[in-house]
């Protein structure tokens, strides 16, 4: 008599709880899998989602409103859950290394793990400078840094570096935010200043004219300085260095300057584009492999350039989830096809907003009840889980 053996499950592995992988998670939830085991490596079991910071910064949102707990998102899912930070590869053998020490196999792997702050080689940073990558270690950083204003009576001059979306709504969230503090505990708010600072030579250089001259506007408007068109070459205790030698004063320092790849991923032989980041093609997997797959911030799409934004990692996870079925079951991929001028709605850290789309600049605060719609649909759509429906494959 012949002996029917059950075929052998394929392990996927998800490295890190970007916003791609939690849509992962739901979808394989929502319809699981039958030849399939799942596995999360996360360093964390709450991922913040970055739509969602400077509102939590500036007052308007508290941690469990920005944060996925992938706790119930991996059981929902049927997915193991292994809290480490992976921190190497071995392709050959198909193993990610792990922090702690484990060594994780995998049949089919996935990264999107986000991006590190990029702050190599620059003098003094990491003594002097607070990271807004990662979002998980910035938010205590910014409670001491909330304190220490508070302690000197709201006495500080606080800079960022980096004039791009996220360097733009974020002083603008920290000014309303520390504003509101300091006037709460009874000191006056004339003892803070801003500045911000841009190596480019004007402020959102991705974005169009009609919507930086809007935010400058604004920025003018709230006494912040701007200063463009210089690189920051050093930082010391209590002031920058440009490339010129001019000194620029602060007492806080927030780095939001695009951030880097992690360092580990030179070490894998997975190929790279210039800047370290992986190179993926139109299904988002690993140019030259068939069992690699990448979405966030740390690719590079070989379809055409993608800026380091969430909206795209959101946009993926659909097209992500579908492929790594897809892999585990033996059918052709699909393309992921990214939108050419996707929605920006960029708070002002006021409950106000300011958008673009199609060439459009609009704003007010319809525009940030449109924004908040939007970020907490998203958000639902993980906390308040659905029921399972069979598993498939």
């Amino acid at each position: 008599m012949q002996r029917l053996t059950q075929p052998q499950r394929k392990n996927v592995v998800l490295i890190g709880a970007g916003h791609a992988h939690v849509t992962v998670l739901r979808e394989f939830g929502l319809s699981p899998v039958a030849d399939a085991s799942l596995t999360l490596i996360s360093r964390g079991q709450h991922t913040p989602y970055s739509g969602m910071l400077p509102g939590l910064i500036a007052g308007d949102y508290r941690f469990e409103d920005i944060h996925i707990d992938t706790l119930p998102l991996t059981r929902f899912a049927g997915a193991q859950f292994y809290k480490d930070e992976a921190v190497g590869l071995d392709l050959s053998n198909r193993l990610v290394f792990c922090r702690g020490g484990a060594r994780i196999p995998y049949d089919v792997l996935s990264i999107d793990i986000g991006s590190t702050p990029n702050t190599t080689g620059m003098p003094g940073a990491a003594e002097h400078a607070i990271p807004v990558k990662p979002i998980d270690g910035f938010l205590s950083r910014f409670e001491a840094l909330l304190a220490r204003t508070l302690a000197h009576k709201g006495r500080a001059r606080v800079a960022v570096v980096g004039a791009g979306a996220g360097g733009v709504e974020l002083i603008l969230a920290v000014q309303h935010r520390l504003a509101q503090e300091m006037a709460r505990a009874g000191f006056a708010t004339n003892g803070l200043a801003f500045v911000l600072i841009s190596a480019t030579a004007d402020i959102l250089p991705a974005f169009p004219s009609a919507f930086r001259a809007r935010f400058r506007a604004l920025l003018a408007a709230r006494g912040i300085v701007i200063i463009t068109g210089t690189p920051v070459a050093r930082i010391e205790a209590g002031r920058l260095l440009s490339d010129d030698g001019a000194s620029i004063e602060a007492n806080e320092i927030l780095w939001a300057t695009q951030a880097a790849p992690p360092s580990w991923l030179a070490s894998t032989g997975l190929p790279l584009d210039q800047h370290g980041f992986l190179k993926v093609d139109e299904t988002l997997r690993v140019v030259g492999r068939d069992d690699v797959f990448a979405a966030g911030d740390i690719i590079s799409f070989a379809a055409r350039g993608l800026p380091k934004s969430g909206v795209y990692a959101v946009r993926a996870g659909p097209v992500l989830a579908d492929n790594l079925r897809r892999t585990v079951t033996g059918q052709s991929l699909r393309r992921f096809r990214p939108q050419r001028d996707a929605l920006y709605l960029v708070s002002t850290g006021d409950r106000r907003a300011i958008g673009t789309r199609n060439g459009l600049t609009f704003g007010g605060a319809w525009a940030w009840r449109w924004k908040d719609w939007i970020d907490r649909r998203f958000m639902r759509q993980f906390k308040d889980l659905p029921e399972k429906r069979g598993a498939a494959g």
